[in-house]
């Protein structure tokens, strides 16, 4: 008994010293965790504040500088067991290989998501159209989605691979854009009569630019009825303002002038017998 005992005796340093290490070792991840944290949201907010900081680019920066800290935090606890980390690295490489081998379209959906933080060929807060796949506003280009925001407030989440690898039509990236809206008037009433009201309606509106100037032509001839075309350039915020509203005022003010809208008109003969 008193063998045993002496033996646990002589065992105490070691396990107070584990112990210690333990401790230590909970409270580095503790701190790590927390300074990483802290880290990526200074980094956010200081990013968002910003105004030469393209907020597209701020998740993945908040990802990236979080799991940096956190990468070197678990390096420094293996160090803490002794654990020769040079090996430890070495492993990491051979797996991250063969991990890179198996996740080819997650690598190139990190691939496609630098370039598309490189060449910005989007931002956060544009409008666009990914051809084929879908179309929204940005919300944010992170590691490996393209996150959308649709007209209707549905949230669209596209690999980076796919928004890569497709034609991406941006709406918002110039600051006006050319709006075209036709309407018919029907064969025998006044054209120019109609001309000149069109063109009063775009001429006095709000939204329409004077520079380019607009334009009111007449583009096509159809079965029944003849196409208007009124050509303006609007602030790229307001197009679809000034497009509701000359969908909705145009008829009107064709109708207020005396002309009527197109018919179809479908001439019958009947079939006489002698």
């Amino acid at each position: 008994m008193f063998d045993q005992v002496k033996d646990f005796a002589a065992t105490m340093p070691g396990i107070e010293y584990f112990a210690l290490n333990v401790l230590f070792t909970i409270l580095i991840l503790i701190i790590g965790w927390a300074v990483s944290s802290f880290v990526g949201r200074s980094v956010r907010k200081l990013a968002a504040r910003s105004t030469k900081i393209d907020p597209t680019i701020v998740p993945m920066v908040y990802t990236v500088t979080v799991w940096a800290i956190r990468i070197f935090v678990i390096v420094a606890v293996l160090a803490r067991f002794g654990v020769q980390t040079a090996s430890i690295i070495a492993v990491l490489g051979a797996a991250g290989l063969a991990v890179g081998l198996a996740l080819q379209g997650t690598l190139q959906n990190i691939a496609a998501g630098i370039m598309l933080l490189a060449l910005r060929p989007l931002r956060a807060g544009e409008y666009i159209s990914v051809v084929g796949k879908g179309d929204g506003t940005v919300a944010e280009v992170g590691l490996f989605l393209t996150r959308l925001i649709q007209f209707d407030g549905v949230h669209l989440s596209l690999p980076n691979s796919l928004v890569w690898g497709n034609p991406i039509i941006n709406y918002s990236r110039n600051a006006t854009r050319r709006l075209d809206v036709e309407v018919g008037v029907r064969y025998g009433d006044d054209i120019e009569l109609a001309l000149g009201e069109l063109r009063n309606l775009i001429e006095g509106h709000e939204f329409v630019l004077k520079d380019p100037a607009p334009e009111v032509m007449v583009t096509e001839y159809r079965e029944s009825t003849i196409i208007i075309n009124m050509r303006v350039w609007v602030d790229s915020a307001r197009y679809w303002d000034l497009r509701f509203d000359l969908y909705r005022n145009a008829v009107a003010m064709l109708g207020r002038a005396g002309l009527n809208p197109p018919i179809p008109l479908r001439v019958v003969q009947a079939a006489t017998t002698d």
